[in-house]
Formats: structure tokens, C-alpha cells, sequence
């Protein structure tokens, strides 16, 4: 193992795929600089600016060209450069690239990766800050992966590449700069969509989190910890196809969910979890299913007040320690 930064893995991925596969190229905005976050930095010089293509500054001319770019053979990474940006470009994911295998009977499929920066991130304020992942859960054919560590970002991403259906590809902005271990270069090593990770274990309560709110639930755990609860943290990754076995299986252990993410809580993907548990584990739960997330407001420019909206180490912690008096 090695050690690589959320950033750094996400550009061998990419890069690793296309030596892989020349199906294989990237486009969107700014990719021939390196991409508004250096995401992509240094790929054209190895594959030149055919496979690493910057387009005009419209979304849904990138994605349009992109899906009939994948109809045709071809597996496009798309980059929006913020998820906000997307909603640009929503017509030809939901009503072009997720039906398409559908309305064709199977005979066409969309191989895409549409790469979404999402969150908050250094008062980027409410056009820039959005985190979005559940208006996609709702789209029948849609992918949706949401990657938490640079491990993740490497093998999720080298996975989504190879997915034969278009996939909504989630990075929180947050976690650029987040260093961890991974393999080795030369280890071609995937991390199959629809599978869930352990992130910590426990017998006391679930939290079942996503993206950036993994290492702050962690963080959690230790706060939880010197309580006496022992809080076990599972990180989805992928929340559609999402992993209901590694859920189920620990709540059942430990028979209290809390469900919590960045996102606006009112519609959130975490309510689908929630209510999931609920309904098909109630003779299981020792209290009532919790959700923790965002109020429904924007996000402000002013860090303070930016401040009130994020979810916190020690607001999971007190929802928790709330549960196990229940």
C-alpha cells in the first residue's frame, strides 16, 4: 500500500482506465489546464487533447455529446466541474442516458461517468455548495456512487468506468486534500458498486452515512466512545444499488439506526434508508429510526452562518447518546 490524496487517486483512476481501455476519454471545461481542481492535471500530455477534450462552456452540450458519444461505443468520463453545474444538464441524464437502455429494449446502453464535485467547501455559497445525490437515487437507470476515502475514489471510480450503465460519480470538494492508503500502482483493484464498507465497529448503534459525513461520523465514534457507546459506522459508497445486507445485518446486531448526511434532510436519500430499516426490521429496533441532516435553507457565503448548517462530530454524538436513553 501507498499513500495517495481523494485527489491524486481519482487522476490515476482515470488515467489507468484510459491505458486500459482507448474507448476510454474525458470531457468538460478547463480539462486541458488540469480541470477546476487539478483533477485532471498532467493527463493530456500523456493522451493528448482528442481523449482529454475541453468543450464550450455549456453543460448540456458536454453531456449531450457525451451520451451519444457512449450510444456509439465509446465510454465518456464526464466532468461538471460542480454538481450545481449539472442541473444544467439534467434533461440529457434523466430523460436521455438513464432511459435509454430501457426504450431500447436492452439494445443500447449508455456507459458514462458523470463526475459531480458536491458539498460545502470554503463558503462557496449556494450555487456552489449543493449536495444533490438523492434527486439521482430517484431516477430508474441511474448509477450512484459517492466515494468517501482516496481507496474509494480510486477503485469506485475505476469500477464506474467499466459499468455498462451511466453513473452519477459524487466527489465531496471537502475531501480533496484527504490522504490515505492505497494500492499500489500497478494493482488493478475495483471496488464493486453496491457494496457497502465497514467503517468502524460497534454493538451499541448504526450509523449509516456517505461521502465527506463518514470521517465526521468516525470522528463521532470517538466522542461516542468516551460515553461508553460503542457507535458502528458503515459507509454506503454507493447509494443506488445500496448495500441493504451490511445495513440490515448491523442493525439487527445493534438495534438502533441513525441514518445522517450533508444534504438537506427534508427528501433526503437517507429517509429511503430509514424507512427501509423501519419497515422491514421494526421487531429488530430497540427505539425509533433517526435521521439527521441539513435544515431546508441555502447555504449561506458567510462562514458563520455556513457553520450553523453543517453536521458536526458532536451533533451525532448527542442524537446517539439521545437513542441509547431510549
Amino acid at each position: 500500500m501507498s499513500s495517495l490524496s481523494y485527489l491524486a487517486a481519482a487522476t490515476r483512476a482515470v488515467a489507468e482506465e484510459m491505458r486500459r481501455d482507448d474507448r476510454v476519454w474525458a470531457l468538460g471545461e478547463d480539462l486541458g489546464r488540469g480541470g477546476v481542481f487539478g483533477q485532471y492535471r498532467g493527463l493530456v500530455d500523456e493522451f493528448g487533447d482528442a481523449r482529454i477534450a475541453d468543450t464550450p462552456i455549456s453543460e448540456a452540450t458536454i453531456m449531450g455529446a457525451a451520451v451519444g458519444a457512449a450510444l456509439v461505443g465509446t465510454r465518456p468520463i464526464v466532468e461538471m466541474r460542480f454538481a450545481d453545474f449539472a442541473l444544467c444538464a439534467v434533461d440529457e441524464m434523466v430523460n436521455q442516458a438513464a432511459k435509454a437502455r430501457f426504450m431500447f429494449g436492452g439494445q443500447a446502453r449508455v456507459p458514462l461517468v458523470i463526475r459531480q464535485p458536491s458539498g460545502m467547501w470554503r463558503s462557496s455559497a449556494a450555487q456552489h455548495s449543493q449536495s444533490l445525490e438523492a434527486w439521482y437515487t430517484h431516477i430508474p437507470g441511474l448509477v450512484v456512487a459517492a466515494p468517501a476515502t482516496p481507496a474509494d475514489n480510486l477503485g469506485l471510480l475505476k469500477a464506474a468506468v467499466r459499468c455498462d450503465d451511466p453513473v452519477i460519480y459524487i466527489e465531496h470538494k471537502d475531501l480533496w486534500a484527504l490522504e490515505g492508503e492505497v494500492p499500489d500502482d500497478g494493482e488493478d483493484v475495483l471496488v464493486p458498486l453496491g457494496r457497502a464498507r465497514l467503517a468502524r465497529a460497534g454493538d451499541d448503534i448504526t450509523v449509516v452515512t456517505w461521502s465527506k459525513m463518514v470521517g465526521v461520523a468516525e470522528q463521532a465514534a470517538e466522542l461516542a466512545a468516551a460515553q461508553g457507546i460503542a457507535m458502528e459506522v458503515i459507509d454506503l459508497r454507493t447509494l443506488w444499488p445500496w448495500d441493504q445486507e451490511a445495513v440490515f445485518g448491523s442493525v439487527v446486531k445493534t438495534g438502533r439506526l441513525l441514518v445522517t448526511h450533508e444534504a438537506v434532510q427534508v427528501g433526503g436519500f437517507g429517509a429511503e434508508v430509514a424507512a427501509t430499516v423501519a419497515e422491514d426490521l421494526s421487531d429488530s429496533l430497540k427505539a425509533p429510526v433517526r435521521r439527521l441532516g441539513a435544515p431546508r435553507t441555502p447555504i449561506s457565503y458567510a462562514k458563520p452562518l455556513e457553520d450553523q448548517l453543517r453536521i458536526t462530530p458532536e451533533r451525532i454524538a448527542a442524537v446517539a447518546a439521545e437513542m441509547l436513553g431510549d
